[in-house]
């Protein structure tokens, strides 16, 4: 194990050493059918690489061969799809030379990048010390952490390793604050293994504080008009990572990309409160689109196109904020459209935390120590979307009609989901009844009546105009696990932002077409 840490650690010249990429190791999980498993290294120019994979008692499960390219140095090869499993030996030889890789499993491979609160340790999480104790139960779900790094250039290999590919452990997952392992990232790991019964190999690449515009291409903020201006990317206060566009995806992501993966998981937007706000709209779905093309193109197509991408909605940060910042990053996270998977994000799904505050966080309350429900919601959005299960519910409920009863100054909003009513005193609901949109003056709508799907809300002064309405827009809009609404299931209804247009009389009232906007949302 100590000669290949050496090798990942420090990633060599062209045709200098022979082996695999930086991120191959004892103890790695590569991905299972129907995808075929890409493997890379190094090696002398010209020369003919065999790679071996051997199952129990030596017997040769595949060989393959492959050219070392120039002028890179490197070889690659498309392993055959392998079902779920192992142990398994992958060896990797040049003339009288080889390398050899112990304790290999196929199953499937998540990515989780973002910052801080992706970054965030076992160690710092509620119950550190259960979930540290749990770790020897989950063998077959293994970790890796590329070190915090940056670039101007894209690198073709990782700089350097935080953590090479292991086996759990509470010292491995609990090795200090904001270092490695991923809280998140371990329990989504943990949660899919005991759904689906099988390896699950995580690979962690996170930064602090930094804003999405640092993990992105250069293409893809082209295609949000952000390379125009790159002097407005200035140093920020509240940032303490890196923030020139595309570092941290040249040195973090790029040298990943020949991986064939399962799915992503993304913990990032704190720092785009901040900064470009009213750009994540553009440069999120941006960012999801071009990595799937890059890792796709990478794994020679094995990286399945749409690759599912699950994220974590902002939590919460400051009690009685006035600023809307963080409400209106929410929103972008979604493309302005409320609810994944979209039109604008197939393939995503979402977990909301907005409800999972930590005003007392010894991190500061921007890092909230619960990640056990996170990861939670994340793994039901996993099964839902990347594995496709029919019954998992993943999302809490969302309006689909509403219908305003004008003699009685009455709103009545009709939800896709059964409701459960935890908190009605909260300022959850508000109405914009000005006679402009810009801005717009929003009033609370209390509510007074909540039946199985429907929520009636009071207009007070709007009654016969309603131009918009909006729920939960509030840096901070409720008490831990006290939102106004969720689920039978647990799950809140996530914010929202939206038009209201009339549609015709009904037997209730005028039929509002309600529409999401993200004009309201900037204030235009």
């Amino acid at each position: 194990m100590a000669a290949w840490v050496l090798l990942a650690l420090a990633p060599v010249a062209a045709g200098a050493t022979f082996g695999f990429a930086s991120y191959y190791g004892d103890h790695m999980v590569l991905q299972k059918e129907p995808a075929g498993a890409v493997v890379w290294g190094y090696g002398e120019l010209g020369a003919t690489v065999t790679v071996v994979l051997s199952g129990a008692g030596g017997l040769i499960v595949m060989k393959k061969t492959a050219q070392v390219k120039e002028p890179s140095g490197t070889w690659t090869v498309v392993l055959d799809p392998m079902d779920r499993g192992g142990p398994y030996v992958l060896m990797a030889g040049q003339g009288l030379e080889n390398v050899t890789l112990q304790d290999v499993y196929f199953g499937d491979v998540w990515l989780c990048s973002g910052q801080s609160n992706m970054a965030m340790t076992v160690l710092q999480v509620a119950n550190a010390s259960s979930e540290l104790a749990a770790t020897a139960r989950y063998p077959y779900v293994r970790v890796f952490a590329a070190a915090p790094a940056r670039s101007d250039v894209e690198l073709e290999d990782l700089e350097r390793i935080d953590l090479p590919w292991s086996i759990p452990t509470a010292e491995n997952l609990g090795h200090g604050n904001f270092t490695y392992f991923s809280a998140v990232c371990w329990l989504l790991g943990r949660y899919l293994y005991e759904a689906l019964q099988y390896p699950i190999g995580l690979v962690e690449a996170a930064w602090g504080g930094t804003p999405i515009e640092a993990w992105s291409s250069q293409r893809a903020l082209q295609a949000c008009g952000l390379l125009e201006d790159t002097g407005s990317l200035s140093p920020h206060q509240h940032l303490s990572g890196p923030q020139t566009p595309s570092v941290l995806w040249n040195a973090m992501i790029h040298p990943l990309l020949n991986m064939t993966l399962r799915g992503v998981a993304w913990y990032q937007g704190e720092a785009n409160a901040f900064l470009h706000t009213d750009w994540y709209n553009c440069t999120f779905p941006a960012l999801i689109a071009d990595w799937r093309r890059a890792f796709h193109a990478g794994s020679a197509g094995q990286t399945e196109p749409l690759l599912p991408f699950g994220f974590v909605q902002l939590s919460t940060y400051r009690r009685q904020s006035p600023d809307d910042s963080f409400a209106r990053l929410r929103w972008h996270q979604t493309a302005d459209l409320g609810v994944v998977p979209n039109a604008r994000m197939p393939g995503t799904f979402m977990a909301v935390a907005m409800d999972l505050c930590d005003e007392h966080s010894p991190y500061g309350s921007i890092h909230p120590r619960d990640k056990q429900n996170v990861a939670h919601r994340l793994q039901l959005g996993a099964r839902a979307v990347a594995y496709g299960e029919k019954d998992v519910v993943f999302q809490g409920p969302y309006p689909t009609r509403a219908v305003l009863e004008v003699t009685r100054g009455l709103l009545n909003i009709t939800y896709s989901q059964e409701l459960t009513c935890r908190r009605r005193d909260t300022r959850a609901f508000e109405v914009c009844c000005s006679n402009k949109l810009a801005p717009c003056g929003w009033l609370p709508a209390p509510m007074v009546a909540v039946g199985s799907r429907t929520v009636t809300l009071a207009l007070g002064g709007c009654r016969t105009l309603v131009l918009a309405l909006r729920y939960a827009w509030a840096e901070w809009p409720c008490e831990y696990e006290s939102c106004a609404l969720y689920n039978t299931r647990g799950l809140p209804a996530p914010p929202f932002l939206l038009a209201a247009l009339p549609a015709g009389e009904t037997a209730g009232g005028t039929e509002l077409l309600l529409l999401p906007s993200s004009r309201l949302s900037q204030g235009i």
